[in-house]
């Protein structure tokens, strides 16, 4: 029988099965993924085939996985030459971010967007906290989003303490499945608690079950939506590392950058001091923006430095 894998602990996994019961199933020896050294063999959100083990306890065994349609990765807690698998068979992400308490950087932002582009999940940017913003954030959240809309992402506004868009982010995710991403505190869980009141939920039982001291796993949870669709939460991301993103790549995960790639007087141009750039050109037209360049540049040394 089929099931889907909502939650993955490490040695069991939680999967709702085609029929909707919801099982505890563990796996027996190990699965290899298509050559992918992944400190998770198996994520939130895999389709995976599975059999009965003991039926009164309710648990199976899985025993094979579906290919997957996409996937997110980072570099693993544990070991920085290792991936771990986010969550598979995602049809968009969300991030949300915050210009204060906590501030989410344009590089953190720019890092998220990379590996959605990467692994070709259209992105979404929701600013919560908007009750907190003065003119100088109001203006910063304008120029942020003028930024990003100009490139092809959405971006929107939201204060869930004050109730204000988030029936509008709610929309977005009817009959789709949702990563949902950002820091600790940018109010993910909050968001999660207002979809579900009838759960109750505390917001340490969604952000923080995987306790703050574990650094070494990162664990995710899929839910079903009870207006249509699924959202797979992630307990809050302090760095985002970017995997297997060759230098030479980079540029392809830019909108703006990618549509220029082939105006480039050389077909190996890295956007830095080469003749003949496009991107560079644009740059200094205006319509590429500076802080993204900025953003890409440094992105560009961290790689070349092997800090990811």
């Amino acid at each position: 029988m089929k099931a889907t894998v909502y939650k993955s602990t490490g040695s069991w996994y939680v999967v709702q099965n085609e029929e909707g019961v919801v099982l505890n199933a563990r796996i027996l020896g190990k699965f290899k993924i298509d050559g992918l050294t992944s400190t998770n063999p198996i994520a939130v959100g895999d389709v995976v085939t599975i059999v009965a083990e003991n039926e009164q306890e309710g648990s199976v065994t899985i025993t094979e996985i579906d290919d997957r349609r996409n996937y997110i990765t980072r570099t693993s807690p544990a070991n920085k030459h290792k991936h771990h698998i986010i969550a598979s068979n995602i049809d968009q992400s969300l991030l949300f971010a915050t210009l204060k308490d906590p501030k989410t950087s344009q590089g953190f932002m720019d890092r998220f967007l990379i590996t959605s582009e990467a692994y070709q999940i259209p992105s979404i940017i929701v600013f919560n906290k908007s009750d907190l913003y003065k003119e100088i954030e109001l203006e910063k959240f304008a120029e942020v989003k003028s930024i990003y809309e100009a490139i092809g992402y959405k971006v929107m506004g939201m204060s869930i303490e004050k109730n204000i868009g988030v029936a509008e982010v709610k929309d977005l995710l009817k009959d789709k499945t949702t990563l949902l991403s950002g820091h600790s505190g940018v109010g993910k869980s909050s968001f999660i608690n207002i979809i579900f009141p009838e759960l109750k939920l505390k917001t340490q039982d969604v952000s923080g079950w995987s306790g703050k001291g574990l650094h070494t796993t990162t664990f995710a949870e899929m839910f079903n939506l009870p207006f249509g669709g699924r959202i797979i939460d992630t307990p809050g991301i302090r760095e985002l590392g970017l995997v297997d993103i060759p230098k030479q790549e980079l540029s392809h995960y830019f909108p703006e950058m990618r549509e220029l790639i082939n105006d480039c007087q050389f077909n190996n141009c890295m956007h830095l001091n080469e003749p003949g750039c496009a991107v560079k050109e644009a740059v200094q037209e205006g319509s590429i923006h500076i802080d993204r360049y900025i953003s890409y540049c440094n992105i560009l040394d961290k790689i070349e430095e092997k800090s990811y």
